[in-house]
């Protein structure tokens, strides 16, 4: 039986790996070896920091709800409780966007925060 060599398939195997590294500096798209490694490293930091974004979002939005609840002479923990109180159930990044879009609603939401 004749062998088969693999170099079409090698040849489509780094080709693929070489335009997913398009962007990367210095021999990180150039060369197979560096690119196949920085690949592994950018996927894995996509993975973790996808994790992180959501977090992030998350401090944004209860920075942009405290600065808010400040120019209605309130603070965001006595807001936050006070909506909880009063059975208010409205999440973090709607009660931002109020803030920023609509603050006559942002603070009517304080004052129900308040009584």
């Amino acid at each position: 039986m004749t062998r088969i060599k693999g170099g079409v398939a090698t040849k489509k195997r780094h080709k693929a790996t070489l335009e997913l590294t398009k962007g990367h500096r210095g021999q990180r798209n150039h060369n197979f070896r560096r690119a196949k490694e920085s690949l592994t490293h950018a996927l894995a930091y996509a993975h973790a920091h996808r994790r992180d974004r959501k977090g992030d979002f998350r401090r944004l939005w209860i920075a942009r709800i405290n600065a808010a609840a400040r120019l209605n002479g309130m603070t965001y923990s006595a807001f936050i409780a006070g909506l909880a109180k009063s059975g208010v159930e409205l999440n973090r990044k709607v009660m931002a966007d109020m803030a920023i879009t609509d603050p006559a609603a942002f603070a009517g939401l304080v004052k129900t925060a308040q009584g």
